[in-house]
């Protein structure tokens, strides 16, 4: 009979445990269009496969009269499961107890997920719904904070990490999400910022809402903090699914192999054609990934946010990769900040987990003006320039059009260890464009020109500028580009070169680390 007690005990102090904060709040948190830390679990997760640790962990705070109110699991769900058969480690904020505020027991749950995360080589889930430190336990929330933030960095390349803010994610909480790899956040509910709306007020008189201040289009479209801006909870969910499944384990391992019926010799006939005549005019670069990856599919990174570059994750007969693009129909693809950070930082991404690069080039230059030069274009200009040259996995670069000046080197050139670098035969490479070049080369003669003799001089100029320089072949004659190809048949020449680099090696120096511009 005390057995069966004992049973019944551990039964009730379960069901406990589910309800996290009560009823009364689980029913709060459904009005607000959220769902609670276990629903998102068992979305997340392949059904019937999570494993939970410390449901029944509680704070061991005295001051405020906290040792009148406890919860089992202390407003943080942890545990491990699968998804699609794939070992994952997850730990999602529970808002219903303490709004998700953090305490020191809480965040010893995270480091011990985190831990056997990077022990057992598998990705890192973290579903963040929390209004930050918990007040009362003063500076052992802190100190909670910065045991996870020490994780975060040690898992760095290591292991995937994932951060979806399905809710408030504010102060010192904001960083967590911040190193991670990826993170996802809703265009309703969810918010992230350093210091709030009544701060902001105080400090530089600005009316501002939650929303405004860190809501996810904000991130999603401004500050490029967040990568997915996701309609609900749901969508996010799915997010996090479907990148994985371009992702291996950990640093270790190659990615994943799908299956794939889209024939490797596919010819695209449309890309023939799709280079506009007149070089000012744009194009959609994505008709392109569209058009040569496996069955159209990709999955585009930071969609809102710097839209004159492009970066993906696609596949070519079923081997992930991540894809650079310039996007001609934006700013004409120029490099200005913001897509020297946003293609960095995808670069160093795949480079860290084994993900092949593929950079379709079409970009005109830098962005000039004083507003980038004051914002530092040189460094961040110089990170993606850092990134491409110290990246040692395979490495496939095709020119499409345009490649002039120090964008043409900062592209994955042959010059920064591209291993295979082909171009369409309408491709310029140059050190800049020909109405450029012919003002710098015949200034003088310019300037003695009335407007009829100048118009004819600079379209004759041109036309022998262009013939001479802004041609794929003056490059290939240095074996600068392998080859100049057929349009339609790049997808198979992606594809051969893909396997022809399936055994590469190649290493950096040894060092601590390198000293990237920052």
């Amino acid at each position: 009979m005390a057995f069966v007690n004992k049973i019944k005990e551990l039964l009730e102090k379960r069901e406990l445990a589910h309800l996290g904060g009560g009823q009364k709040r689980i029913d709060s948190q459904h009005k607000r269009g959220k769902l609670t830390a276990r629903e998102r679990i068992d979305l997340l997760l392949d059904e019937g496969s999570f494993e939970e640790f410390d449901m029944f962990v509680t704070h061991r705070c005295t001051d405020f009269g906290l040792e009148e109110k406890k919860f089992y699991s202390d407003g943080v769900i942890t545990g491990y499961g699968t998804i699609d058969g794939r070992l994952v480690y997850v730990f999602a904020q529970d808002f219903t107890v303490f709004g998700g505020s953090l305490s020191l027991a809480y965040a010893e749950k995270i480091c011990k997920v985190m831990d056997k995360a990077m022990k057992m080589g598998a990705p890192i889930i973290s579903i963040n719904d929390s209004g930050g430190a918990r007040i009362q336990e003063g500076v052992n929330s802190l100190a909670g904070y910065a045991e996870i933030f020490q994780r975060n960095i040690m898992a760095s390349g290591v292991i995937p990490q994932i951060s979806a803010i399905f809710g408030p994610c504010a102060g010192g909480a904001v960083y967590s999400p911040a190193l991670t790899d990826f993170t996802i956040m809703t265009k309703e509910n969810s918010y992230m910022f350093v210091t709030g709306p009544k701060v902001v007020k105080t400090v530089t008189g600005e009316d501002v809402s939650e929303q405004e201040l860190g809501g996810g289009m904000v991130h999603g479209s401004k500050s490029g903090v967040t990568h997915f801006v996701a309609e609900d909870e749901n969508e996010g969910i799915l997010l996090i699914r479907k990148i994985l499944s371009y992702l291996p384990q950990n640093n270790l391992e190659e990615p994943p192999l799908a299956n794939c019926e889209d024939p490797i010799d596919r010819l695209e006939d449309s890309l023939n054609a799709i280079i506009p005549e007149n070089p000012n005019k744009p194009y959609n670069v994505k008709d392109i990934i569209q058009g040569i990856v496996d069955e159209g599919e990709f999955l585009e990174i930071q969609r809102n946010y710097a839209p004159n570059i492009i970066t993906c994750f696609a596949r070519f007969n079923g081997n992930p990769v991540g894809i650079v693009a310039n996007q001609p129909n934006y700013l004409a693809g120029v490099l200005d900040i913001a897509a020297s950070r946003k293609g960095a930082r995808f670069v160093r991404f795949c480079d860290a987990f084994n993900i092949p690069i593929i950079t379709l080039v079409d970009v005109p230059g830098f962005l000039p003006g004083t507003t980038q030069e004051y914002g530092g274009i040189i460094i961040h200009g110089a990170k993606l320039l850092f990134a491409y040259g110290e990246a040692t996995v395979p490495k496939i670069t095709v020119i499409l059009r345009k490649a002039y000046g120090g964008a043409y080197c900062v592209m994955s050139s042959k010059h920064l260890r591209g291993d295979i670098n082909y171009a369409w035969p309408m491709a310029e490479i140059a050190v800049m464009g020909p109405k450029g070049a012919i003002e710098v080369l015949n200034s003088k003669e310019l300037k003695e020109l009335n407007d009829e003799e100048r118009s004819e001089f600079v379209a004759k100029r041109e036309k022998e500028y262009i013939e001479k320089f802004a041609t794929p072949y003056v490059a290939a004659r240095y074996g600068y580009i392998d080859d100049v190809i057929e349009p339609r048949n790049t997808r198979f020449r992606i594809i051969r070169a893909l396997q022809s680099l399936s055994t590469k090696k190649d290493t950096n120096p040894p060092k601590k680390h390198s000293n990237l511009p920052l």
